[in-house]
């Protein structure tokens, strides 16, 4: 058996109708995982779903909505997944919010609040959601998707930086709390990432090109550059992993 094989786990993914969770989700049902398809509208997760369906058979996929700013939508996500698979092996917390660019002295409250209640609490919430059937069963991982602005300063974007660096401590406090019943926790801190979400970032031409000349590699990263570590995190090829946080970045942070 392929240390990277998932043949029979299921694995939900927040935010996976585009980007790094839909390449995730992907890269997972190549590995023989059931995965669960989830962003804010139902009918594009029904997309995503449905081309899983048809590229890896009848089943492999299921598509549940959820607002993650919505506490009660998150348990439905939870407690419908259970009833479409049964079990939940891996959550891949994805899903997040930035409605901001600018000056830390410039964001609404109510901007700052949804960063920080999207991008941390929605990951608690789901995160303990979960948890109990991994502890009865002695085994399971939780991925955090952060980013590596949790580990650098920024005058745009300071407010998402503050919520992403946050994200990495939750999931060293939680590998603590859930070590000892098997489960594992860890992060995944991308780079600058070709996705809708960081379009902001990568859409202006003049700024990609002074970031492809200072970063190792010469360009920006691709959603499914990010989605092979979430199959090795999901994996027992990552069994002795916990509380870490890995970066994927083309040498940015170096």
């Amino acid at each position: 058996m392929s240390l990277f094989d998932l043949t029979g786990k299921v694995v939900l993914i927040t935010g996976s109708s585009r980007g790094i969770g839909k390449a995730s989700a992907i890269a997972c049902a190549e590995q023989g995982a059931k995965v669960v398809i989830s962003s804010r509208k139902q009918n594009a997760c029904e997309e995503v779903a449905e081309e899983i369906n048809a590229r890896f058979g009848p089943g492999t996929a299921v598509a549940i909505a959820a607002n993650i700013s919505d506490k009660a939508a998150l348990q439905h996500l939870v407690d419908q997944s259970r009833r479409e698979f049964g079990r939940i092996d891996c959550l891949v917390c994805n899903a997040a919010s930035n409605p901001y660019y600018g000056p830390q002295e410039g964001i609404a409250d109510e901007q700052f609040r949804k960063i920080l209640d999207n991008n941390i609490l929605s990951n608690h919430w789901l995160i303990t959601m979960v948890a109990p059937e991994m502890k009865e069963r002695g085994e399971g991982s939780i991925v955090i998707v952060s980013s590596i602005g949790g580990l650098r300063g920024s005058t745009v974007i300071g407010a998402y930086c503050i919520s992403k660096a946050a994200d990495m401590q939750l999931a060293r406090n939680l590998a603590h709390e859930y070590g000892a019943h098997g489960i594992r926790v860890n992060c995944i801190a991308p780079g600058l990432i070709k996705t809708d979400f960081a379009k902001a970032l990568w859409e202006d031409e003049g700024a990609v090109a002074e970031r492809n000349r200072t970063t190792p590699l010469r360009r920006i990263g691709e959603p499914e550059e990010i989605a092979g570590a979430v199959v090795y995190l999901a994996s027992r090829a990552s069994g002795f992993m916990t509380g870490q946080t890995m970066v994927i970045d083309g040498g940015v942070t170096i």
